[in-house]
């Protein structure tokens, strides 16, 4: 085996890009997703519990829906947002035993999880749905609809990606439509290209609260933002928005619209729209960051110091050193050499899901990489998406956050071990620090068999944070 071509002696193996590849690229992070290598162990001051957490396997017995990491992971996420309404148990486990049955595979698991969401937009049988059942089955049919979409480019059908995806967010405007009150729709200014937004609020009654941004990651759709955030608002007398930014939902798969890393650039018009709101105090305007938005909120709250109260879940300061090394080595200064090495050494050898994951996890940076996937081919330029994920690091800006900021934590992160304590110990604001646990039944990035537990977590410490303030 040689080396793949280029001026570092100690440049990746051949053999090491392709188990990276189909082991670990999975890593750019965010939710939903998952990891195909094992997890790295989480930081942590001394060898402790979490550290032995971390050494055992992270989803033993029932936690195993599927024996593919990847798949269990998503899995999870499904399964856990049935105590906000956004799934319900037994249906997630009838497509999980479905799934198996047939084969574990992309094209299974896109056609079960579809299959449920298109069920749900029916009338349930015996008789038509009233409001209130119409609205959580157009919920859980978001859920689904996503679960569907995350596999999809590694499908047969990967150019029906955007159709599901309409799919799913006409799910969930059906759903917003019918929440009492309905979920306030509209766009808020953003280049050339709005920003969609959706605005829940606790009442009509124009009292001014407190409000939470929800910012999603790299990869996640409109019904997580719910399940990480709105009904525990809501149920706190605060309001919350939703929003679709570049690099995601309409912006990414409809609009083209890749991820910037100037994120203030996002946040601030927000800000912008809810100020001028008479229900909305704006003293008290919270942002949160879920997964990969970890790295963009704390960037936007560098710069956007309108924002009383920042969380980063799990904090993230480099999102590429998500990446394998073997991965990241393939990127060098130069264009033409990168794309070489990636086009000539690599790609030709990248086995069948390798190559699903790395179609998925550019996608959101190049659009060009995303139309390329529809069409069933692997992109050929690697070094434009690779230097816009660099782009992403905030090392140099973190001491610049004014906010309170906690920083989430999660026992076997798979994604940024060891970045929300590098984000942590960076920050100059008033801060605070937690990790949840294997013990707890939080374990993973965003604790995806505990939304509950995780939403606890962060609501009670804005509530004492704003309310300090």
């Amino acid at each position: 085996m040689t080396d793949v071509p280029n001026d570092r002696g100690s440049g990746p193996t051949r053999r090491a890009l392709l188990v990276a590849g189909a082991g670990a690229a999975l890593a750019a992070g965010c939710a939903p997703g998952g990891p195909s290598a094992a997890p790295a162990p989480a930081l942590t001051g001394s060898a402790s519990a979490s550290a032995r957490a971390a050494a055992a396997d992270p989803t033993p017995g029932a936690m195993t829906l599927f024996k593919d990491p990847a798949y269990n992971f998503n899995g999870l996420l499904a399964l856990g947002g049935a105590g906000a309404g956004s799934s319900e148990v037994g249906e997630v486990l009838t497509a999980v035993n479905a799934i198996n049955q047939a084969g574990l595979s992309a094209q299974t698991y896109v056609e079960t999880f579809r299959k449920l969401g298109d069920q749900l937009l029916k009338a349930p049988p015996g008789a038509p749905a009233d409001a209130q059942t119409k609205r959580f089955r157009a919920l859980r049919a978001a859920q689904y609809y996503g679960q569907a979409l995350f596999f999809v480019l590694g499908s047969d059908d990967p150019g029906s990606e955007e159709k599901l995806y309409t799919s799913g967010r006409d799910a969930w405007d059906v759903f917003c439509d019918l929440c009492e009150p309905a979920a306030v729709k509209a766009t808020v200014p953003y280049g050339t290209t709005p920003l969609p937004v959706w605005f829940f609020r606790p009442d009509e009654s124009n009292t001014p609260r407190p409000t939470v941004i929800l910012t999603n990651g790299s990869d996640g759709q409109n019904v997580d933002m719910w399940t990480y955030g709105v009904p525990a608002a809501l149920e706190r007398g605060w309001n919350a928005l939703v929003y679709d930014g570049p690099g995601q939902g309409q912006l990414l798969f409809v609009d083209r619209v890749v991820f910037t890393p100037t994120w203030e650039k996002v946040v601030g018009p927000l800000v912008d729209w809810l100020s001028a709101r008479p229900d909305v105090d704006a003293g008290k305007i919270a942002l949160t960051g879920l997964s990969m938005a970890g790295d963009l909120a704390p960037r936007a709250a560098a710069f956007e110091h309108r924002i009383a109260a920042l969380v980063a879940m799990p904090g993230c300061v480099e999102p590429w050193l998500g990446f394998p090394k073997e991965i990241r080595q393939i990127l060098t200064p130069d264009k033409a050499e990168t794309n070489a090495i990636w086009n000539k050494e690599v790609v030709p050898e990248l086995p069948e899901d390798a190559a699903a994951v790395m179609k998925k996890r550019f996608e959101p940076f190049s659009a060009e990489a995303m139309l390329d996937a529809r069409k069933g081919r692997l992109f050929t330029d690697f070094y434009t998406p690779a230097t816009r994920i660099q782009a992403l690091t905030i090392t140099s800006v973190v001491d610049r956050i004014k906010a309170p900021t906690l920083v989430l934590d999660y026992d076997d992160e798979q994604f940024y071990p060891g970045q929300p304590r590098q984000l942590y110990d960076e920050l100059r604001s008033p801060k605070d620090y937690v990790k949840l646990t294997a013990a707890q039944g939080a374990q993973l990035h965003c604790s995806p068999m505990a939304p509950q537990l995780h939403c606890e977590v962060v609501f009670d410490w804005l509530q004492d944070t704003m309310s300090a303030g």
